[in-house]
């Protein structure tokens, strides 16, 4: 088994219809994902930021984290905690999923991925979108549920329900599951 963790839409800005219930929902968000990141990063696994552009076609994910910081509040918060190392990659996305109009599936086929584990922002949409694209592409999934974030509580019941259902994802939180990674004779 070689798994990559992607995490969606942590370096974040909020300035969209919802964005301010989406920020306080995020909150407690860091802690679990950096948790988890902490986890692939001890065994030298792939941590793929999947980043949203917010239409910025000259920026770069660096100006994106600086935006983050500038800002404060949740924005700042999240881009303190979450913020990739120099042995991350990130994909700038032009819309909701992952996948759309960017690299990513290269990138996977290049580190041998055989199954994703999607964190982030925002659980009924971006997170949703992700896990559609990658179940299309027959990546088995993990969408922890406490690594992701909605709007409300009702909204991200409703897409991990769905993510359950129509893609066979794990939405096991956490803490109760034991990521498989590959042994060095694998």
């Amino acid at each position: 088994m070689n798994p990559a963790l992607l995490i969606v839409d942590v370096i974040n800005h909020f300035e969209y219809a919802g964005g301010a219930a989406l920020a306080r929902q995020a909150a407690g968000l860091a802690s679990r994902v950096r948790e988890l990141r902490d986890r692939f990063d001890a065994k030298s696994r792939p941590v793929v930021y999947c980043n949203d552009n917010w239409t910025e076609w000259q920026g770069d994910f660096v100006d994106l984290i600086a935006a983050c910081r500038r800002q404060g509040g949740s924005s700042a918060q999240l881009a303190e905690r979450l913020s990739p190392r120099p042995e991350h990659y990130y994909i700038l996305k032009p819309r909701h999923s992952a996948f759309m109009a960017t690299a990513l599936s290269t990138l996977l086929e290049q580190l041998r991925i055989d199954r994703l584990v999607i964190t982030g922002i925002a659980t009924d949409s971006c997170v949703l979108a992700t896990a559609l694209d990658a179940h299309m592409r027959d990546y088995p999934l993990w969408v922890p549920r406490d690594g992701t974030t909605a709007r409300t509580p009702a909204l991200k019941s409703a897409a991990l329900h769905l993510l359950r259902h129509t893609c066979g994802a794990d939405t096991r939180p956490s803490a109760r599951h034991r990521v498989v990674f590959p042994t060095a004779t694998q």
